[in-house]
């Protein structure tokens, strides 16, 4: 690929995720909570997209006054450990950045989150369906719509080269507020009037 702006060859589409979101992720969990000076990242450092996502919240932890502790992503005992490990100290949070080894794991990983009370956010609307506290992430559907249209494109003759690879444009916030009760977070209005989702 030349570049996402000229792909050249056959290649073209959509990013999923910029690396930004991580930074967003660390400014709702404390909009959230306030008082959380502590956060474990999941993620998986053996993707450019595991590090690239890590460096976007580190760049903001420090003005937010947020110690991180990263938590790898390759074991499901490892990650139970460590998470119970981060847990045993107060005032903590929990960032699930964007990786396949978070989905696979994530039935696990709300229930370490729900079991150590820790108020966490998630990158993808699966996660708070599924019991999760809240997300913020693209749009999934908005990007397959998007597709469509290069689809379209394509098949009228225009050569995938000539598309440029588009990064999201539309981003969701979904909130499950039986698993905030549960937790006794005090939802902040702020979120609520921002979601585009709220479970109940």
């Amino acid at each position: 690929m030349n570049s996402l702006a000229r792909p050249g060859g056959n290649a073209t589409g959509f990013v999923l995720f910029e690396y930004s979101l991580g930074a967003k992720w660390l400014e709702i969990l404390k909009e959230l909570a306030p008082g959380v000076t502590r956060v474990a990242v999941l993620r998986d450092p053996a993707m450019a997209a595991g590090i690239g996502q890590f460096g976007a919240i580190q760049s903001v932890a420090p003005t937010l006054g947020v110690e991180l502790t990263p938590i790898n992503l390759r074991d499901s005992g490892e990650v139970e450990r460590a998470i119970s490990a981060f847990a045993s100290s107060p005032n903590g949070g929990l960032i699930v950045t964007a990786a396949p080894l978070a989905l696979v794991r994530r039935d696990l990983i709300i229930t370490l989150a729900a079991r150590h009370k820790l108020c966490a956010i998630y990158n993808l609307r699966s996660y708070v369906a599924a019991g999760g506290l809240i997300s913020y992430g693209t749009d999934i559907y908005d990007l397959y719509r998007r597709a469509a249209g290069y689809i379209d494109r394509v098949l009228k003759g225009e050569k995938p080269s000539d598309l440029p690879v588009q990064a999201p444009t539309k981003f969701e916030t979904v909130i499950n507020m039986k698993t905030a009760r549960a937790l006794g977070i005090t939802m902040p209005a702020s979120l609520i009037t921002r979601a585009d989702e709220v479970i109940e």
